[in-house]
């Protein structure tokens, strides 16, 4: 190869980095494969799935059947299927409704100057960088029917007799509440921090001015720094709404669906259909069930969030 020749070609990639989309793409494309292969392969395998009649019992010897969305169709006339799905609603936007409230009383205190300011940081941080299963499990303790540290925390205060204590987890009226309570414990600290990244991103001299026109804390809280956070905090609402929708790890730690299918949802319903039953058709289809319903809510949000900024 002559030196004329390897000029040429250097000159040529040299101009080919001074191109911004190039190398945005360079940079961009571990990333893009990444997400490709972790989730774009399971999740077009699971619709391919979901449109036949394939078990456990029929991998890698006998082909599968085409059969349409017959399996969707079935699942609309089971009752368990329903259940878990007004679950699925009501578990996630439930907690979230809890986690937005504590994030915000955490937000403001966080704004707040006192001392060991830090290490309260760091303690308030770690229900969202505990490993989940330690932190669920922590939880199945306090839990637990006799030695649950709740309820002899209720009694110590009187509001217990030794004959009336709840079995949290037993009790089809008083599981899902203790789901909701798990789930919000473990995504408050997230929502907590988005909302203290939003409140500081406030322009102080708004902040002033409110205080010189004698806005109280409330007055400012709802008419000045909600509605700038808002598109901020609707962000973070999204990721940590479409996390609750998809997380079986809390439920299939504490309860595993029950007692009587109260706690069930559709993750830990396509679980138990899919890998425990072996029919995996329908468990591909209890999972993918909710993809076009989450898309739709993440193109809202997002619009909601253009028109307001």
């Amino acid at each position: 190869m002559s030196a004329n020749t390897r000029i040429t070609r250097s000159a040529r990639f040299a101009r080919l980095l001074d191109r911004p989309g190039f190398v945005a793409g360079m940079f961009l494309s571990p990333a893009v494969l990444y997400m490709l292969l972790l989730l774009g392969v399971p999740f077009v395998g699971a619709i391919a799935f979901s449109l036949t009649d394939i078990t456990i019992g029929m991998l890698f010897h006998t082909m599968p059947s085409f059969v349409g969305l017959e399996n969707f169709a079935s699942l609309l006339d089971d009752p368990d299927f329903r259940q878990a799905l007004r679950n699925t609603f009501v578990f996630a936007i439930g907690s979230q409704m809890v986690a937005v409230i504590l994030g915000n009383i955490l937000a403001q205190i966080l704004m707040a100057e006192f001392r060991f300011k830090t290490l309260f940081r760091i303690l308030v941080l770690l229900p969202w960088a505990t490993p989940i299963a330690l932190g669920v499990l922590s939880w199945k303790w306090m839990y637990d029917s006799i030695y649950s540290i709740i309820n002899w925390n209720l009694r110590f205060l009187g509001l217990l007799t030794d004959g009336n204590w709840p079995i949290w987890l037993g009790n089809p009226d008083l599981a899902p509440l203790a789901i909701i309570l798990v789930h919000a414990w473990k995504s408050f600290p997230f929502v907590g921090v988005i909302i203290l990244a939003a409140n500081t991103s406030i322009p102080r001299n708004v902040i002033d001015a409110a205080k010189v026109d004698g806005a109280g804390f409330f007055r400012q809280l709802f008419q000045i720094n909600l509605p700038l956070v808002l598109p901020i905090v609707t962000v973070g609402l999204v990721f940590g709404t479409v996390f609750a929708f998809t997380d079986m790890s809390v439920i299939w730690l504490l309860t595993r669906g029950g007692p009587i299918n109260v706690t069930h949802v559709l993750a830990t319903l396509a679980y138990q259909n899919g890998i425990l039953a072996g029919d995996i058709a329908r468990g591909s289809a209890i999972s993918v069930f909710l993809v076009p319903i989450l898309g739709l809510l993440v193109v809202m949000a997002l619009r909601g969030i253009r028109r307001q900024v």
